[in-house]
């Protein structure tokens, strides 16, 4: 009988641990919970005999991979995978996979519930301004970018977005006016709303060069990853433009230095939690769970995001 791990310093809901129970055991498997562990040794010990694994946020390094000797397959219930070290993910032939789309409305929804909280000055009874009629660039129209264009065309936002992996032709069947470079996006929105993924192209991609160019009253939302951002460059971008703020589900680096100095221009949530809803939480644990049914029983590899090829047996 195959095992299946759920390994999550952060536990899913109740109802999602039960619906992935209910998916693991019909297709005859094994479930094992392993929930807020004290250490990663508790997960090296618990990965040794199970032939999957689904994760959060859990650290998935090569200490693990050399420790699970019958792992064919990790899924993270989730969209971002740089919690797995995918290159030992490779070298042990586990297949690795997320789960992209499943937490999307609520990262978009939790996007302009800080935009409009910054638009009207945090609730404190001044006046403030509306989202209609202003432009907003959507920086990588993926699962995420196409629920923020949804939701900004019922506040009758212009809605713009530079993705050179997504074809023009299907934004303009979304109602959304393609452009051809990031530059050109952040020059015509006073908006952006930061959707890539961080990696060796990305990572310290955002910086004064582009933000600078943002029109008056310049708003920048990430509810990506904080490596995407030259802080650097954010801090020059604060002290050049008194008019620029910055709204964000991820802590920076340098947290106090923008507390200290630019008081009211900028919004920080408690954690990441741009997936922390129930329903984002059930849809991801489920479809991890469903993942490697497929998986197993169908040889499936649709949402692999390593480089192996791993024979299912």
């Amino acid at each position: 009988m195959k095992k299946v791990l759920v390994a999550t310093d952060k536990p899913f809901a109740k109802v999602a641990v039960d619906g992935i129970r209910e998916i693991i055991e019909n297709a005859g498997y094994e479930l094992q919970l392993l929930e807020k562990y004290p250490s990663q040794d508790e997960l090296i010990k618990a990965v040794e005999n199970v032939d999957a694994a689904i994760i959060r946020s859990d650290i998935f390094d090569k200490k693990v991979f050399d420790a699970a000797k019958n792992l064919k397959i990790v899924v993270r219930a989730g969209a971002g995978y740089d919690n797995i070290e995918l290159a030992a993910a490779t070298e042990h032939e586990v297949v690795t996979m997320n789960t992209p789309g499943q937490n999307s409305n609520a990262v978009a929804e939790l996007a302009f519930g800080m935009m409009l909280y910054m638009a009207r000055n945090a609730f404190n009874g001044a006046s403030g301004s509306e989202l209609r009629g202003k432009n907003i660039g959507i920086h990588a129209y993926g699962n995420v970018g196409k629920y923020v264009a949804t939701i900004a065309k019922g506040f009758g936002m212009n809605v713009f977005a530079f993705d050179p992996f997504v074809k023009a032709e299907d934004m303009k069947k979304d109602g959304v006016t393609p452009v051809n470079s990031d530059e050109e996006l952040y020059t015509n929105c006073q908006y952006v709303s930061l959707h890539i993924p961080a990696n060796q192209q990305t990572k310290k991609s955002i910086g004064y060069d582009l933000l600078n160019k943002m029109p008056k009253n310049a708003v920048l939302v990430n509810t990506a990853r904080k490596e995407v951002i030259d802080e650097e460059g954010l801090i020059k971008t604060f002290e050049m433009r008194p008019d620029f703020k910055y709204l964000s589900d991820i802590e920076p680096e340098n947290k106090s230095e923008i507390a200290e100095k630019f008081s009211g221009r900028f919004l920080f949530t408690a954690k990441k939690m741009g997936a922390q809803t129930s329903e984002a939480n059930v849809n991801a644990g489920l479809a991890a769970a469903r993942q490697i049914v497929e998986f197993f029983k169908n040889g499936v590899t649709t949402f692999q995001v390593n480089k192996s090829a791993q024979k299912v047996n």
